[in-house]
């Protein structure tokens, strides 16, 4: 697997972008699980009235993660007719 690439820092600025290396990847790796959102996003079309309504986003985490529910996003106006997209 390719190691991405990283831009190293120095005081005041950026320095060049450069190849991570393995002391790069091993902070990756401790990171990785604290960047990681496991659980189910529900897309919930709602309908309130003739050809009106709006779409709520809800994300679930996994059980083994407690279930909590979070409504983490709301697009309105919506009329009914409209598809569910990804918001």
């Amino acid at each position: 697997m390719a190691l991405p690439l990283i831009l190293t820092s120095m005081c005041g600025g950026l320095a060049k972008v450069k190849e991570a290396d393995a002391s790069i990847q091993k902070i990756c790796d401790q990171i990785k699980t604290h960047t990681q959102l496991v659980g189910t996003n529900n897309f919930i079309k709602v309908h309130v009235g003739v050809g009106d309504g709006f779409r709520i986003r809800i994300w679930q985490k996994l059980p083994c993660h407690g279930g909590e529910l979070e409504l983490t996003d709301i697009q309105h106006p919506k009329s009914h007719s409209e598809p569910i997209e990804y918001f």
